[in-house]
């Protein structure tokens, strides 16, 4: 499989919410990146949609989560693994800094496994990242008096942005997947995109080194936020490393219900847990009761440690 990792900048700003509008995340998720680019096949027609969501079950095609990048420098999450700081020193800011991180740069990820990683330099570069926003917007209907509301907006500074990794089987299935992702720029990804927030650039698309995910041995990483099928669960969290995250949200369709609905809760193992062994996960239907099947991808790739 080539791995390949895109860059995004995002000119205008994003709305990547949580709990409420207030909120300003600045990355998302695999399944809110799936999610999106199902929503874009679907606009060229039902059988697109298809596709995506055969190849994604398949595995034929696979995605990361979206991490951060400065300038030149590419993070992945931190490996929830036991890591302490190789520093004697005695300060207790360095050993601190060394805890707090929550991404490390991916030519740095030996260095950080032994403990030498120069957290506060780290630390410090990933504050130049961007700034979160409330912005005060103003909602009319009819002849009603206008309403505030505000909105967490993320701004990204120059050269800042997230990055996605896609896995693709072949030539064509990286150049559809490719022109996909350039569809979904102009719509965007995120909250609030009838704003114009969400839009991104391509900013460059390159390969990684395939030995990076294939390497067999030692404990395997998760890039995405994955959960496995029923039968791969046996002996899978032995000495597994891992946090579970919740994630919901709304349905964003107008022909799935007449009134807003909600996605079935799921608990997925959060990017950045560790396994002793490799699982393939699924894209799952989390709809309920409605017209037709809503899905949540939830297929890992995997980094090797």
């Amino acid at each position: 499989m080539k791995y390949t990792m895109y860059r995004f900048t995002f000119p205008v700003g994003v709305h990547l919410g949580g709990n409420s509008l207030y909120d300003s995340r600045n990355t998302f998720s695999a399944d809110t990146f799936f999610s999106a680019l199902f929503m874009e096949a679907l606009k060229q027609g039902a059988d697109r949609a298809e596709k995506l969501l055969e190849k994604a079950k398949k595995g034929d095609i696979l995605f990361s989560d979206a991490f951060p990048f400065v300038g030149e420098e590419n993070y992945l999450p931190k490996p929830m693994l036991p890591v302490e700081s190789s520093d004697d020193s005695g300060d207790s800011t360095v050993k601190k800094a060394f805890k707090s991180l929550q991404f490390i740069p991916m030519e740095k990820m030996d260095v950080y496994l032994k403990g030498n990683l120069d957290a506060k330099a780290e630390n410090d570069t990933l504050k130049e990242l961007g700034r979160s926003v409330l912005k005060t917007s103003a909602s009319i209907a009819g002849e009603d008096e206008t309403v505030p509301y505000h909105v967490g907006v993320y701004y990204f500074n120059s050269s800042c942005g997230l990055s996605v990794i896609v896995g693709t089987n072949n030539a064509e299935d990286e150049k559809w997947i490719y022109n996909l992702i350039k569809a979904l720029s102009f719509s965007g990804i995120g909250g609030k995109r009838s704003a114009g927030y969400g839009r991104f650039k391509i900013e460059s698309n390159k390969e990684l080194d395939g030995s990076y995910f294939e390497k067999e041995g030692g404990y395997y990483m998760s890039l995405t936020s994955a959960l496995p099928m029923d039968e791969e669960w046996p002996e899978l969290l032995t000495d597994a490393k891992y946090q579970l995250r919740k994630r919901g949200g709304f349905i964003a369709s107008d022909s799935y219900a007449q009134e807003q609905r909600k996605k079935k809760d799921m608990y997925l193992f959060g990017s950045g847990s560790c396994f002793t062994k490799r699982f393939s996960g699924d894209v799952y239907d989390v709809s309920d009761g409605g017209s037709h099947p809503v899905y949540r991808y939830a297929k890992p790739i995997f980094y090797a440690l």
